[in-house]
């Protein structure tokens, strides 16, 4: 399961609204290949859920993570900053074992 905070729900709805997008659209949350610490990140709105992706429902935002991504991402929290140090998601994975200076990309 992956955790939404108050405070990254919001932006997700802010941002959806923002851009016009239709009232089913969720938040894609997955893990590809890449960054200078072998895995990514990635965040993607969209309206259709595949057979291979499991739904979460927190704070009025649904996620929507495909099952392979999601044995990287069990009990990682997402958060938002709009802090001094830069603004954007962060990912609180308790699985990462290491992370890049930027919080972009992640090793288990």
């Amino acid at each position: 399961m992956i955790k939404i905070t108050s405070k990254a729900s919001r932006k997700i709805q802010e941002l959806i609204q923002a851009e016009n997008r239709p009232s089913n659209t969720f938040v894609r949350v997955r893990v590809e290949g890449g960054g200078c610490s072998g895995l990514l990140y990635k965040l993607e709105f969209d309206t259709l859920v595949r057979d291979d992706e499991d739904v979460f429902e927190q704070e009025g935002v649904r996620l929507v993570v495909p099952r392979k991504s999601l044995l990287y991402l069990a009990g990682t929290e997402l958060d938002y900053s709009d802090g001094l140090n830069g603004k954007g998601f962060q990912f609180n994975n308790p699985n990462a074992t290491r992370t890049c200076g930027c919080g972009e990309s992640f090793s288990v």
